[in-house]
């Protein structure tokens, strides 16, 4: 890639600041580890591959934790969580069948904003001679790059000594500035060259126009400072660019209530007694969907419009009716502006915080807070998802990470109650199923003194379940609850009939804590099984819990059957 795939930004709205640090006798892989950890980046998951080994030398002499993964897409799952909760993350792989191993898992990065740095080692230069067909290689030596333009913000091939450095500031540069992932590829024979060319390190930090936040602002402040039933909806990218503290003030000092999206459930702490819950039209609580969609202004913050979020277009929101402000668009009702950063104008709209309360507007009474109330055990019952979630609620705490894989696992979990910000994640967006057991890992990494609770269908778990041997090896006191419903349940209630392809072979996950030789296994089928195996699993910090709940295959979440009665139709291929 060149400088021109980054998005641009003009010269006058760039700040430079220099830096100290000398480079003097560094090579190029390890001024690319000096400036991993400029960037916070403690720890990077991957799996060694000849291409990459005198990379991954480098890596093991450095402070940098390498987490070795079962699989490339997991360790790419396992950055991508990361990312999500410290900031940024890393990934490192071999040439090829390591690097488009990682394609789904970043282009779920890349969907859902989160700044994931690709790294990947290749033939060297000298190896190329006469363009041999050296093993891993599909088509020519340039095949992986542009695969991964496709999937990445930014990215470099380091072949050449004399712009080695300067590009690796660009690409991470890029993924700080807009929050998705980037590519490097390294040759091998250029990993430990040093460059002979004077280099320092300038941090280049994007600005708004002026004039035009200026303008921007003044016209939300005047526009919130006369609604009668102003409402926040805050999206993921308020976690991914920090703005958490921000919306939370604006919301206090301005007395406005805040919702969440379904892809930013957890991005403000959802025990504020400001929050009213998720937004998702009509897949959502009804009271919480009448209270946003009978705001005369509503302040999309941060927030994709994406079909989910938009309870598959059940949403009814008017563009008149809303100030929509993401990295990538700023429009307030039909004005478009150009040139403000996302960052600049939520901090400059929590500033003004005070000059939006309008005296004369009785405050709306806001729904009931979401929650289950207080959790009565039905001991002989058998456990189903909406009553499994209740008492799962119970047990969550502000040490607690909740990763949802996709499915009804997502759409039960989303009734969950966070007690801190940015402890639930999920490919609410791209959903990519196979998500939560690796991003476990990168979550229990990235936090080491919280424990990751895991949702998962049985369908999702096989398909990167074996992870678990890594969350193993590190001995994290994750726990998993595998929703066993025999098949894809999702697509059952979506497609009605009884369909053979979503069906799938039954496995013992209780189990599999003998197979891997650490942990402990429960098999439920009763609330009081459930309970008991819940409890005990809290109880021991000592390795991972699996829990098999088996569910009936007629079971489902409210929000799954209110999708079901949405989208069926469309999904069996009917417009009408």
């Amino acid at each position: 890639m060149s400088s021109a795939d980054i998005i641009p930004v003009r010269p006058e709205m760039r700040r430079e600041t220099p830096s100290t640090a000398s480079v003097a006798g560094l090579s190029i892989g390890s001024y690319l580890i000096r400036r991993l950890q400029d960037y916070g980046i403690r720890d990077l998951f991957g799996i060694p591959g000849d291409y990459v080994l005198a990379f991954y030398n480098l890596l093991e002499e450095s402070p940098i934790n390498v987490v070795g993964c079962t699989r490339e897409d997991c360790a790419g799952f396992a950055a991508d969580a990361y990312a999500r909760i410290n900031g940024m993350g890393a990934v490192c792989v071999t040439y090829c069948v390591g690097g488009l191993s990682l394609c789904n898992s970043i282009a779920g990065a890349y969907a859902e904003k989160s700044p994931v740095v690709v790294i990947t080692g290749s033939p060297g230069m000298n190896e190329r001679t006469n363009n041999p067909l050296l093993h891993h290689r599909v088509r020519d030596f340039r095949t992986q790059l542009e695969v991964f333009e496709k999937l990445c913000i930014a990215g470099a091939e380091l072949s050449d000594p004399d712009t080695a450095f300067r590009e690796i500031d660009r690409v991470l540069d890029t993924a700080a500035n807009f929050k998705r992932p980037v590519y490097l590829e390294i040759p091998r024979d250029m990993v430990n060259v040093v460059p002979q060319v004077p280099h320092t390190y300038r941090h280049v930090e994007p600005t708004s126009d002026a004039a035009a936040l200026e303008a921007a602002v003044n016209e939300a402040v005047d526009w919130v400072a006369s609604a009668k039933r102003p409402v926040i909806i805050a999206g993921v990218e308020m976690h991914r660019f920090g703005l958490q503290d921000e919306v939370i003030a604006l919301a206090e000092r301005a007395k406005i209530p805040v919702a969440a999206t379904m892809l930013g459930k957890s991005v403000v702490r959802e025990t504020h007694p400001q929050y009213i819950g998720l937004y998702e039209g009509a897949m959502g609580r009804q009271e919480v969907t009448k209270f946003v969609e009978d705001s005369d202004c509503v302040l999309l913050l941060g927030t994709f419009m994406t079909d989910i979020n938009l309870g598959i277009f059940t949403a009814n929101l008017s563009p008149t009716q809303c100030i929509y402000a993401t990295s990538e668009k700023l429009r307030i009702r039909q004005h478009h502006f150009q040139e403000v950063l996302l960052p600049d104008f939520i901090r400059q709209l929590a500033s003004r915080a005070d000059d939006m309360v309008n005296p004369s507007v009785q405050a709306r009474p806001l729904p009931e807070p979401p929650g289950f109330g207080k959790f009565v055990l039905q001991p002989d019952e058998p456990i189903g998802i909406r009553r499994l979630i209740a008492r799962l609620n119970e047990q969550l705490d502000e040490e607690t990470i909740v990763i949802a894989d996709i499915g009804d696992s997502l759409f039960a979990a989303t009734e969950l109650v966070t007690h801190g910000r940015s402890e639930f994640l999920s490919p609410a967006y791209y959903t990519s199923m196979g998500f939560s057991l690796p991003a476990a890992l990168g979550a229990q990494v990235a936090r080491s003194y919280m424990r990751a609770v895991v949702v998962v269908g049985d369908g999702a778990f096989q398909m990167t379940g074996m992870e678990l041997s890594t969350i193993a090896r590190h001995g994290f006191p994750t726990v998993v609850i595998v929703l066993d419903n025999k098949g894809y349940g999702t697509e059952r209630f979506l497609h009605h009939g009884q369909h053979a392809y979503n069906d799938i072979h039954p496995w013992n996950y209780h189990k599999l804590p003998e197979v891997l030789g650490s942990g402990t296994g429960y098999e439920v089928r009763t609330e009081a099984e459930f309970d008991a195996a819940l409890t005990a699993a809290w109880a021991d910090t000592s390795g991972f819990s699996l829990i098999q709940a088996h569910l009936a295959k007629t079971d489902c979440s409210l929000a799954l059957e209110r999708l079901a009665e949405k989208l069926s139709k469309r999904v069996g291929g009917k417009t009408h």
